[in-house]
């Protein structure tokens, strides 16, 4: 098979790679351009890019695919299947009626739920116990295209979103030949989606990261695991900020206001809304290391008592 892929971060690069392995002609990679990232803004290649020249396949990193030059050089290749899985732009009806038979796009969640840019995100943020992978073929709407195939699968309760993404990844090249497979030889019937079922994810931000202890335990954990590894989410101690990656649900309760902290040498309990104590387990004080408990506490003896803001 002739493809043309779409693809950006880490999410996209085990289906590019076995699409490449299985030997089929991978004719053109289409990436994000570069960015500036990190403290220092150095410039930094997209995951998909620094796969796709591994392999010496040629990438195209447009700023629009909305162009008549990205237009043509994308239908230059005359491609069977342009495949697409988290590119990051929609792409515009011409492009979708470029390849000989399909586009195909490779979607993080059980459509037609989470439709959108943060699906696997949002999912452990709501607190949803499965999720997912669909293909589907694209159309012009925000993944709103017919499904093809789907994998499944349960959401830990302390996995993160990052623990979770990296785990769908790995999950999605097996999905995708099968489907490319399938739907070559007429053995799927594309399915449409229930569009009353919809709901949709959007990008993440930081200013929705900061943590409100007078919630629930449940919805605090949620927040925290579905915002690690970015933007992650915080808390004030001290004036400063505090955030935290990782956190356990207990059986503990206090009678002390939300955010009250209760600490030893090895462990950090937070009372939240509900009464209930919800384990920290990795953070990072402002201007300093990411951290696990333990030693964030050798650094901070005097926080027991103490009151996140």
């Amino acid at each position: 098979m002739k493809i043309i892929y779409m693809g950006t971060p880490d999410f996209a690069v085990p289906c590019l790679e076995r699409l490449i392995k299985d030997g089929h002609d991978v004719c053109l990679v289409v990436t994000q351009p570069d960015k500036a990232q990190g403290r220092k803004m150095i410039l930094t290649p997209p995951a998909v890019k620094v796969l796709a020249e591994k392999y010496g396949a040629e990438v195209y990193q447009p700023a629009s695919l909305k162009s008549d030059e990205a237009f043509e050089k994308l239908n230059s290749y005359n491609p069977d299947y342009i495949v697409v899985a988290a590119y990051g732009k929609i792409l515009p009806k011409r492009v979708l009626d470029i390849p000989k038979y399909a586009c195909i796009n490779v979607h993080g969640s059980l459509l037609p739920m989470y439709r959108g840019a943060a699906p696997i995100q949002r999912a452990v943020i709501d607190g949803q116990k499965t999720t997912g992978i669909t293909t589907m073929l694209m159309g012009e709407g925000l993944d709103t295209g017919d499904m093809l195939l789907k994998y499944e699968t349960e959401i830990g309760e302390n996995e993160t979103a990052g623990e979770l993404f990296d785990r769908l990844a790995l999950s999605a090249p097996d999905l995708l030949i099968k489907t490319l497979d399938d739907f070559a030889e007429g053995k799927i019937t594309p399915e449409k989606q229930d569009d009353t079922k919809a709901t949709y994810a959007s990008m993440l931000s930081k200013d929705e990261a900061v943590i409100d202890w007078n919630a629930s335990s449940d919805v605090i954990h949620n927040k925290i695991r579905g915002m690690s590894p970015w933007p992650v989410a915080f808390t004030y101690h001290d004036g400063k900020k505090l955030k935290i990656y990782q956190s356990e649900k207990t059986d503990k309760s206090a009678s002390a206001i939300p955010g009250t902290v209760s600490a030893d040498k090895s462990s950090l309990y937070v009372t939240c809304g509900d009464g209930k104590l919800l384990k920290i387990l990795s953070l990072q004080a402002e201007g300093a290391k990411r951290l696990e408990t333990k030693q964030f506490l050798a650094g901070h003896r005097d926080i027991d008592g103490n009151v996140f803001k």
